[in-house]
């Protein structure tokens, strides 16, 4: 008599297609896994992917909510209370990414090239909120869109922020080899131990070759995991472009419900995933926003907000 079937360690696995494009979305923290695509040189990576049964590396595509980024020391005040979180991320002391993390989403809407999943993040001592967090996946001819929202199941307001955390991949190489477009007039400043945000600064103040990419240029040897705001916009669109030399890439873009980015180089030296794939992490808040409440939204009982982008190939 056979037991029952083994789900892989990463959830149960959801496979979308879309003319040239090919998803999956594992069902633990509502994760891009996959995204590929076919072009006329055959299909390749838009994003770093790992296997099914393996446990997700890092934040790998996952879905961040109800914060991205991180809340400082784990603790916050909200509503005239003080606040503890768990400490996700202890070699800095904070709360890392929020608390959908490990949650399993179940699928409440599917077809060939869509797919909705949903989780409940139940109330707890740090976030005494219940919230119904939504991420919706669409492939179309024009690229994947990623919309994540969230409702308010409590009685009272609550604080919440949301992202994703896709590592993009533009070809051969690594993010050393390629060119970043990013259209960022300000760069939020952060300690270098801790990564604690500090203060706004014009991307060409103090360290342009790091931080100042809205001219087309290859990233080289910066090393970046800071985020970024005043976000110039075509038609109300921000766009990142990462590509190789042959002027293939990636790109990425979203509206004004997320008015800040976090960019990250992906540095683990000493490891073979290092500087494999650069994060773009489209954010409707800042960095330890629950603090400083940079574009912090407070979502009412019963309602419902969030962000959305997509991800195409160039």
């Amino acid at each position: 008599m056979s037991g029952p079937e083994r789900r892989p360690a990463s959830g149960t696995q959801h496979l979308l297609r879309s003319g040239d494009y090919q998803a999956i979305i594992a069902s633990v923290g509502a994760t891009l896994r996959v995204l590929r695509h076919r072009g006329p040189s055959g299909e390749r990576d838009l994003i770093v992917p790992f296997d099914a049964d393996e446990v997700r590396p890092g934040y790998r595509g996952l879905t961040l909510a109800p914060w991205p980024n991180r809340v400082v020391d784990g603790r916050y005040r909200f509503g005239g209370k003080d606040y503890i979180l768990p400490l996700t991320e202890p070699e800095r002391g904070h709360a890392l990414h929020g608390l959908a993390t490990w949650l399993d989403f179940e699928a409440v809407a599917k077809d060939a090239d869509h797919l909705t999943l949903a989780a409940e993040i139940e109330p707890q001592t740090g976030y005494p909120w219940r919230l119904r967090v939504e991420s919706t996946f669409r492939l179309t001819a024009e690229g994947l869109e990623q919309s994540v929202t969230a409702t308010n199941l409590s009685d009272t307001v609550a604080p919440f922020g949301a992202s994703g955390h896709p590592y993009l991949v533009a070809g051969p190489g690594r993010v050393d080899d390629w060119t970043l477009e990013l259209p960022a007039d300000v760069v939020l400043a952060v300690t270098e131990d801790r990564l604690i945000p500090t203060t706004e600064q014009s991307v060409d103040a103090t360290d342009p070759r790091r931080f100042d990419f809205r001219e087309p240029r290859r990233i080289s040897d910066a090393r970046i995991d800071h985020a970024f705001t005043g976000l110039r916009r075509e038609d109300g669109i921000a766009r990142v472009r990462l590509t190789t030399e042959s002027g293939r890439g990636v790109m990425m873009a979203w509206d004004e419900a997320c008015p800040w980015v976090q960019i990250h180089t992906a540095d683990m030296p000493g490891r073979a995933t290092d500087r494999i794939g650069l994060a773009v992490e489209p954010m409707t808040c800042a960095p330890d926003a629950f603090n400083s409440e940079k574009a912090l939204i407070y979502l009412d009982p019963m309602s419902r907000a969030g962000g959305s982008w997509t991800i195409a190939a160039i």
